[in-house]
């Protein structure tokens, strides 16, 4: 195919309705989600994706906000680090460390919104973009073969995969989106105060007067919200084509 028909299909895709699946699918696709997100076999390698998308909602709040991105890192033991420039302070600084737990729930909203709209396909090129646009911001090679094959897998599928399939992928990346969201916030809380050195709520209470525990607090409520209104998002479409 010419670059101009490669071009074409994409573009067709972004623009594509595709009726709400059967409850089925919806609802397979939500039970596999949690199995991913529960079981100790499958849930590091979600939370490698889960840390990604936490680490872009930090590349983007700091560009959003003024501040010059520097790069970021996705380390083996599923950690991360961005790096910006700017001032140690203010409400800058202050948004673009909430934003990193904050990113997953906020995505999962966004692709329930794409889905409940029949925009399965725009979800899957859309995610294959944001990835791709990162790359050149990771500064280190284990990130950088994660991000790399986030790209190749989401582009094989939006690109590859049967119709019924890729809106399979795309139901499955919501609920994985919305229900890992609060786990890493979870497992923050229980390994106490004392290993909160350096994470974000502890920098976010070091430059607010809120405390570290109520900044997780804040934090976890938003990602269970986003759960909420993500599910919310997606129920009146399904209970219409159950009924």
């Amino acid at each position: 195919m010419t670059v101009a028909e490669v071009l074409g299909r994409v573009v067709d895709d972004l623009g594509r309705t595709v009726p709400v699946p059967d409850a089925a699918t919806v609802l397979g696709t939500g039970a596999v989600a949690v199995l991913l997100v529960l079981a100790p076999a499958t849930w590091p390698r979600v939370r490698l994706g889960v840390t990604v998308v936490h680490e872009a909602g930090h590349a983007v709040a700091a560009v959003l906000v003024g501040r010059r991105l520097a790069g970021l890192r996705v380390h083996q033991d599923t950690s991360g680090l961005t790096l910006s420039r700017g001032r140690p302070r203010g409400p800058g600084m202050v948004a673009m460390l909430a934003a990193g737990y904050a990113a997953p729930a906020l995505l999962g909203v966004a692709a329930a919104t794409a889905l409940a709209a029949g925009r399965p396909l725009l979800l899957l090129w859309g995610l294959t973009l944001l990835a791709a646009l990162l790359l050149p911001w990771v500064r280190n090679l284990y990130g950088l073969a994660v991000v790399a094959l986030l790209v190749v897998g989401l582009g094989a599928v939006a690109w590859a995969a049967p119709l019924d399939a890729r809106v399979a992928a795309a139901y499955l990346l919501a609920w994985t989106l919305l229900l890992a969201a609060p786990r890493p916030l979870v497992e923050l809380a229980r390994a106490g105060r004392r290993r909160w050195a350096g994470s974000d709520v502890r920098q976010l209470a070091d430059l607010t007067p809120l405390p570290a525990g109520a900044w997780l607090t804040l934090l976890l409520l938003g990602s269970l919200a986003g759960l909420a209104v993500g599910v919310a998002t997606l129920a009146p479409t399904l209970l219409a084509r159950m009924g």
